[in-house]
């Protein structure tokens, strides 16, 4: 892109990353600089820190693991199972175009709900869903807006969630008290969209 201005070629090359890549740089950089401050005030040692770090680590290891677990579903429902076209099959005769997005955020939700995890749930419906609107003609961005939706709700409900986990122990307070006052409140929501799926859908189709 030799003509191009410097804007046009700054975000070209940010599209040209790696999103991980960058992530794992910046945490890097920050862990390194915090822990350099903390030494300076002596606040901790540089074992205590190390110490930390790994505890930290190894704390996230099940997510990970998780997520890996996750893709790898996604992979062989997208590229040797192609269950998007299987389960479009299936649906064809009995699911209306106008339903897929209602029905694509009641999976995602369900799926997330039992998994705790959201972007596990995108990595595995995201290779049934799309497929599945395209062989049944349904809107392609609503479907993909019924994922993320379903996804987030599912795991803000969970009570297996690390978000949740995390609001509760931030906050000292019991799991599941945390869980039940904030189900009310994410049920609702939950259901106003998925009656909103459900007349966009119509209205789209």
């Amino acid at each position: 892109m030799p003509s191009a201005g410097f804007w046009q070629k700054a975000f070209y090359a940010i599209g040209q990353g790696s999103g991980s890549t960058a992530v794992l740089t910046s945490v890097s950089f920050s862990l390194f600089g915090a822990m350099l401050l903390y030494r300076v005030q002596g606040i901790m040692k540089w074992g205590e820190m190390v110490d930390l770090s790994l505890k930290g680590i190894a704390g996230l290891m099940p997510l990970a693991l998780l997520m890996m677990l996750a893709f790898a579903i996604s992979s062989l429902c997208r590229t040797e199972l192609h269950t998007g076209e299987y389960v479009a099959a299936l649906a064809r005769g009995i699911l209306s175009p106008a339903l897929v997005p209602f029905v694509i955020f009641l999976l995602s939700s369900f799926i997330a709900f039992s998994t705790g995890t959201s972007w596990g749930t995108f990595a595995i419906m995201m290779a049934i869903a799309l497929p599945m609107a395209r062989e049944l003609g349904a809107d392609s961005y609503l479907t993909i807006a019924a994922v993320m939706g379903g996804g987030v709700f599912g795991d803000h409900c969970s009570p297996i969630s690390d978000t949740t986990i995390l609001s509760s122990m931030a906050s000292a307070s019991d799991h599941i008290d945390h869980v039940r006052t904030q189900l009310p409140y994410a049920l609702f929501a939950g259901g106003v969209t998925a009656v909103l799926y459900l007349l966009v859908g119509f209205l789209a189709g």
